[in-house]
């Protein structure tokens, strides 16, 4: 007989007890997806893609801060501004 299908809030109570479980027997790490059956798995995923959102979803690991993403994209436009110079100074050089 098949099992019924996992809801949104089922996949954030499992995420969240065994958490709850983890901590209680010691263990300081986020639930993997080892820890969860295939089925668990897939429907955890579904409902919130990769893994760290879901944990973040569940509330088991802070959100990533959009600060990270606002570093990235200085560290391109930085990049982007020394290629142009030395393309520049290439250039300049080969005339």
């Amino acid at each position: 007989m098949t099992e019924p299908k996992l809801t949104k809030t089922d996949c954030l109570e499992l995420l969240a007890q065994r958490y709850a479980r983890l901590q209680e027997a010691g263990e300081a790490r986020y639930p993997r997806r080892a820890d969860f059956s295939e089925r668990e798995v897939v429907a955890i995923k579904a409902f919130f893609g990769p893994w760290p959102r879901a944990l973040e979803a569940a509330g088991v690991k802070p959100p990533r801060s959009d600060d990270r993403l606002q570093k990235n994209r200085e560290k391109r436009i930085r990049a982007k501004q020394r290629r142009n110079a030395a393309r520049k100074r290439s250039d300049t050089i080969a005339e």
